[in-house]
């Protein structure tokens, strides 16, 4: 019994004082979403996707985040998402949109309000650029909301348009992220 009873505190210390052993210090995207808006002079399209999914290692810093393109909806019209989907996102051959990399600013579990700039590839429309986005992060109990704005030039991701819809389609798209982390 007594050896039980050692063994038992040797492993709660070698826990608590070697955390690496337990594996990596992970929180997991519980509710996101992803919101755009294409401000033209003769329209306004904005939609959603609630089907926001990624990671966070605290350990290193790294994060994924990935939406599936066909999840996105709103748009004011059955036909202008399909034309989204189709001709513009060209969401059968590129169906995800990721963003991969490394906090600059180190992620404080304990902050109660903190802000991080967020530093990797943004891959849309098989294109992938190098963004650094600023994150704001609020603890909330166990988990920790973000939010975070930016803005995508749809030719730095070869996202043409006709000239016919220039007036309807913003060169620019504001997007809006927001959800949820906890630790996984």
């Amino acid at each position: 019994m007594k050896s039980i009873v050692m063994f038992s505190i040797l492993l709660v210390n070698t826990l608590i004082l070697f955390p690496k052993l337990t594996g990596p210090d992970l929180y997991e995207v519980k509710k996101g979403s992803i919101h755009f808006a294409s401000a033209a002079p003769q329209e306004k399209i904005e939609a959603t996707s609630a089907a926001l999914k990624g990671l966070l290692n605290v350990d290193d810093n790294a994060f994924a985040f990935t939406a599936e393109i066909q999840t996105f909806e709103g748009f004011n019209s059955g036909l202008q998402r399909e034309h989204f989907n189709e001709n513009y996102m060209e969401s059968r051959i590129y169906p995800k949109a990721i963003f991969t990399g490394k906090l600059i600013d180190k992620f404080n579990p304990e902050s109660a309000s903190q802000k991080v700039r967020a530093k990797g590839q943004l891959d849309i429309h098989g294109i992938k650029k190098e963004r650094i986005i600023d994150v704001t992060l609020e603890k909330k109990a166990n988990t920790y909301s973000f939010t975070s704005a930016f803005n995508v030039a749809l030719i730095d991701h070869g996202i043409t348009m006709p000239k016919i819809v220039f007036q309807k389609i913003a060169e620019t798209i504001s997007v809006d992220v927001s959800g949820e982390l906890a630790r996984k």
